[in-house]
């Protein structure tokens, strides 16, 4: 069913595709492989089918337990935010969810290792993987909070839902000259985006910009 509805049609077709596409570079998203990247993938195979008319909107919609699906800004702008600072071999994303991030960084980086907490979620986002023929995604059910040492160290780790604070595991696991994007939960509730890099020297953190995530949360749903 998947495969048989990539392409889309009418509120989900290529046009209408295009149009978000023009709506992100007018909020300034400059990165012409993000966006082409973007522009073919059929974000309509991410959601519920009742909500596919409003794939293309520039806004968040649920996936169902209590986690969403980001705004296609905010997924540009993240991707752009690593794409533009450095290298995309091994990039580890916190939080598969319905696998749509997932698939934007697997268009511009060597090898995308995600992890994902609710079994359920990362079932289904692994079926769209194999319905866009992604080669280049490694997936584990497991505890974000503790990244995938294993396959550490990363050049850009990506985190899709908002800590208090940035976990220790996932800065240990940074390459030197990695970088890290991250929104995080400050003490009054607000929530920003932060650009780490990782040098010799230590961290260097830069706030972007305010942004709405769901908490990060450890432990894992089977």
């Amino acid at each position: 069913m998947i495969t048989k509805n990539l392409a889309g049609i009418g509120m989900t077709s290529q046009r209408t595709r295009s149009r978000l596409i023009q709506r992100l570079r007018d909020k300034g998203i400059i990165s012409e492989q993000v966006l082409s990247v973007m522009e073919r993938t059929p974000r309509h195979i991410f959601i519920d089918e009742a909500l596919s008319h409003r794939a293309y909107e520039d806004s968040s919609l649920p996936i169902g337990m209590g986690q969403t699906i980001s705004q296609p800004y905010i997924v540009a702008r993240m991707t752009e935010l690593l794409v533009m600072s450095g290298k995309m071999n091994d990039v580890l994303e916190v939080g598969t969810g319905c696998g749509y991030q997932t698939s934007i960084l697997a268009g511009v980086s060597r090898r995308v290792y995600t992890i994902e907490r609710i079994k359920p979620l990362q079932k289904q986002a692994i079926k769209r993987f194999k319905a866009l023929n992604l080669h280049n995604v490694t997936y584990q059910h497991g505890d974000g909070y503790l990244g995938w040492a294993d396959q550490a160290p990363f050049d850009a780790i990506i985190v899709t839902a908002a800590p208090e604070q940035v976990p220790a595991p996932l800065i240990e696991q940074l390459a030197i000259g990695g970088r890290m994007v991250i929104p995080v939960t400050s003490a009054n509730g607000d929530q920003q985006l932060h650009l780490l890099e990782k040098s010799d020297e230590g961290i260097s953190s830069m706030k972007v910009e305010d942004v709405k995530f769901v908490p990060l949360l450890g432990g894992i749903v089977e």
